[in-house]
């Protein structure tokens, strides 16, 4: 029988997120190193991660996700220079729009290798020793895509129903671990690649970038794309001690799109 250890408090803790650079990954970081935790980013943008983990006196960790020796160098870096990892952020992602048809083998592949593989290796490589302290907590950072349907992202929104599924399956493995296991799918969130999406509906619509960015926003109840700092609050909702009843669970952040 697994043993639940007695922790209530997260300060101090150490918290690895992926895609830590821009956008959404920034903001997490940003958020649980307000929180007291101890933040290691990591990605390829090399650059960004070292802003970023300079402003949050942090660990910037440069690695391509997709490569299994790379992400295991990554995360030995992560442990010798900071402890176990105790929060673990799957954030990276990427979203290629394309229509079926010409969904290429290499179009889905990119989308499997970072969306669901690097989750799930890091899963698999972080969640015992988790075990084995009694404490822990994953948040896998998914998209309503993996709740629901979009036309032209067979292969994204294939690989974000994906992770929700290793998210379920997984949580209710460890159920009684002491480690919870969430996923968040937010909509569109207003960052570069909601910015790219506006881009693809001006071009391929002739609408002007305005009417574009409003076509996106009237997908939520709110009319309105949700922002970083409620992803990142979302997150950091499901670590603390009072969250522990969450788990297994896909949590919206759409503005009721998917109600």
């Amino acid at each position: 029988m697994y043993i639940v250890g007695p922790v209530k408090h997260v300060q101090g803790r150490v918290a690895l997120v992926t895609g830590g650079g821009r956008g959404i990954g920034e903001a997490i970081a940003q958020r649980l190193a307000r929180e007291g935790l101890r933040v290691a980013v990591l990605g390829r943008s090399e650059q960004e991660l070292a802003r970023v983990a300079a402003s949050i006196g942090g660990l910037a960790v440069p690695c391509d996700l997709t490569d299994e020796a790379a992400l295991e160098a990554a995360v030995q870096r992560v442990e010798a220079s900071l402890g176990p990892v105790d929060v673990l952020v799957n954030n990276a992602g990427l979203a290629e729009s394309v229509p079926f048809e010409r969904t290429t083998d290499a179009v889905w592949e990119r989308a499997m290798a970072l969306n669901v593989t690097a989750p799930f290796r890091l899963c698999r490589r972080l969640l015992p020793a988790m075990v084995e302290r009694g404490w822990g907590r994953v948040v896998n950072v998914a998209s309503n895509a993996g709740l629901r349907g979009y036309a032209y992202t067979a292969a994204y929104c294939a690989s974000k129903h994906a992770l929700v599924g290793l998210t379920r399956a997984v949580a209710v493995e460890y159920a009684r671990s002491g480690v919870t296991i969430n996923a968040v799918c937010p909509g569109f969130v207003d960052t570069d690649m909601a910015a790219r999406s506006v881009e693809r509906i001006a071009s391929s619509t002739k609408r002007s970038a305005d009417q574009a960015r409003a076509a996106l926003e009237a997908l939520s109840p709110q009319r309105r794309l949700m922002t970083v700092d409620e992803v990142a609050h979302a997150v950091w909702s499901l670590i603390p001690h009072e969250a522990r009843g969450i788990h297994g669970q896909a949590i919206a952040l759409d503005g009721g799109q998917t109600a």
